[in-house]
């Protein structure tokens, strides 16, 4: 579905590309006072080539060339600059720890990474904003709710999407009989290719031999839904009923899937486990010292198939939470807590669980019995995000900035949710993973 720009994202790819590249040049030239030669260019290209594609991998860990990026030009530099760091470290361990390429480049690393970040800035933020890679389609936006309003802001406050709504109707105030003269007249005087239409609306069957004609004048027809969802990357709650279900959720096992992911948790887990824990007794220490309480904590959680486990933290609040939302500032967290949150390294001990079967690495969050309990009776069709096995870290964790802490949040969250129970995939489970690994690195580093 064409709404999103992917053109922009390619040369985007190939401008960071080329930017790592001629900086490979004029580090060799720095480096060595003089025009680089065809065999000093050979012996660098093949081995810095591999690593600059795993630097665009990390670029893309790190969200630039996400479609959301119109994003903080004011933030672009310190976000590059902490990718950067990152990439060097990669870079450390690629030409250290794989000798085999024959060359350790130590200074020419070093011009290198200052170069390419002077580079990637100036290709970033003084050339991409000149470039005209936009084709935008004027669309026609026919639907209701909130979400209609939400994704209208969204696409014409974004020039990182092709269709722009230059007119929206409302099916609830929709007059049926007048509804054909006034698309037409819009379609033609607005010069509309595109209308995204809300198909499961009531009226919807009513109007759509009206519109079936305009297919002959090129124009193209989009669910609102479908939209929606590529745009926000989760579910519209205001579709999901029984029918949703039917067509999009099955509790029915995904063998080869759930076996390699089961695979990769106990490996994860296991490997994790052993290095992290040396940092354990540094955690019991502050623990203890801070205001001489236990040092872990088990919460019963709701699991898959609504069973209830039992989940492992390091205690970070005064006495154990049992299901009322924990806000910003909220009083019972300790001092150590609020580090230990912060870094979601609380949360560690559930690798035991991990290993347990308990939990997956990835998955929607397991909630606290009591609140979990409290949803389900005030949010419909809450429960289904139970048929898979819960996670450490999920779709929702890296879509929402906080946890959350409103009925409102908790809304959003099942959206998330239900986007994840509909797509999940090794290759989501893999997206998700790296991403978290970002946010972890990022928080850690405030």
């Amino acid at each position: 579905m064409a709404i999103h720009n992917k053109r922009e994202s390619i040369i985007l790819f190939a401008g960071d590309l080329l930017a790592f590249f001629l900086a490979l040049w004029l580090a060799l030239a720095l480096r060595y006072n003089s025009i680089p030669s065809e065999k000093l260019l050979s012996e660098h290209l093949v081995p810095f080539s591999v690593l600059f594609l795993l630097w665009t991998f990390v670029f893309f860990v790190a969200g630039l060339y996400e479609k959301h990026t119109l994003v903080f030009k004011s933030k672009l530099p310190s976000l590059i600059l902490n990718t950067q760091v990152v990439n060097s470290l990669f870079a450390v361990v690629f030409f250290y720890l794989i000798p085999s390429f024959g060359i350790t480049p130590k200074t020419v690393l070093a011009v290198h990474l200052i170069v390419s970040f002077l580079l990637i800035i100036l290709w970033r933020i003084r050339i991409v904003p000149y470039l005209d890679f936009h084709y935008h389609e004027n669309a026609l936006l026919i639907g209701t709710g909130p979400e209609m309003q939400e994704l209208k802001k969204e696409m014409n406050n974004n020039g990182r999407y092709n269709l722009t709504f230059v007119s929206s109707i409302d099916l609830d105030k929709l007059d049926i009989p007048a509804f054909q003269e006034e698309v037409i007249k819009k379609v033609y005087s607005e010069g509309v290719t595109s209308i995204v239409i809300d198909l499961k609306h009531k009226k919807s069957d009513a109007i759509l031999p009206s519109l079936y004609n305009l297919i002959f004048s090129n124009v193209r027809f989009l669910d609102m839904y479908k939209v929606y969802e590529e745009v926000f990357d989760r579910t519209p709650l205001s579709l999901v009923g029984y029918n949703w279900f039917l067509e999009n959720i099955s509790s029915s096992p995904h063998t080869m899937y759930d076996t390699l992911k089961r695979m990769m948790d106990i490996l994860i887990a296991s490997i994790l486990s052993i290095f992290l824990i040396i940092l354990y007794p540094l955690v019991l220490l502050a623990i203890k010292l801070d205001d001489g309480g236990p040092v872990f904590i088990s919460q019963d959680r709701i699991g898959q198939g609504n069973h209830i486990i039992k989940l492992w933290k390091f205690r970070s609040m005064m006495k154990n939470d049992t299901g009322v939302w924990v806000t910003d500032g909220d009083v019972r967290i300790t001092r150590v807590g609020k580090i230990l949150r912060k870094s979601r390294f609380d949360e560690w001990p559930q690798l035991w669980n991990i290993l347990r079967g308990d939990i997956s690495l990835i998955g929607p969050r397991p909630d606290i019995a009591a609140l979990g309990k409290k949803l389900s009776q005030e949010l419909p069709y809450y429960t289904v995000r139970n048929l898979i096995k819960p996670g450490l870290s999920g779709w929702a964790q890296i879509k929402q900035d906080i946890a959350p802490q409103s009925l409102e949040e908790t809304r959003q969250r099942l959206a998330y949710d239900l986007y994840y129970l509909k797509n999940r995939s090794f290759f989501l489970d893999l997206i998700i993973a790296l991403k978290t690994i970002k946010t972890l690195i990022s928080r850690t580093g405030k």
